[in-house]
């Protein structure tokens, strides 16, 4: 097997984990805490309006739905859990797949919060870092806590990636 596809494969599975451990929490602090997080739909629906050229709204959830829009919302979440597997790979290298260890994977997690904050965000109308949501401050916190979640996912899905591979 070619370091390419070595990369590729355990970037793709351990992404995957990662995403999963973040839907896992989410399901977690609906439950125990009554919190809800994002709607994956809203996602799909803003990703489905930006492939059109409308990448700002002043509330995604008043925009016309998407058809598809809760099916691609779910696709574009794993596949943006993979695409930062992979570039955890990329700046680590393989050897971190092969001997993980938490702080690469929880920082990636943490960097990953950037995204949503400055481009997602103020494109469904929300404001930079959720600063025109009702509570800004607890929208923050629970946005850190499921890239936290991501973080500590990745590095659970490549230890036990890596137990298995061998």
């Amino acid at each position: 097997m070619t370091d390419t596809v070595e990369v590729l494969a355990r970037g793709a599975l351990i992404g995957l984990g990662g995403a999963a451990a973040m839907d896992l929490w989410g399901w977690v602090a609906r439950r125990a805490l009554g919190i809800t997080g994002l709607d994956y739909a809203l996602l799909g629906r803003w990703i489905g309006h930006a492939s059109r050229g409308r990448l700002h709204h002043t509330s995604i959830s008043a925009a016309r739905p998407i058809r598809g829009e809760r099916t691609l919302g779910w696709a574009a979440h794993y596949a943006i859990g993979i695409t930062f597997a992979l570039l955890l790979l990329v700046v680590e290298g393989i050897g971190w797949a092969h001997a993980p260890t938490l702080w690469p994977a929880l920082l990636v997690g943490w960097v990953t919060i950037v995204a949503p904050w400055f481009v997602m965000q103020p494109g469904m109308g929300l404001g930079v870092a959720a600063s025109r949501t009702p509570r800004p401050g607890a929208a923050r916190l629970r946005n850190l806590a499921s890239h936290t979640a991501y973080g500590i996912g990745l590095f659970v899905s490549a230890t036990v990636v890596g137990a298995v591979w061998s």
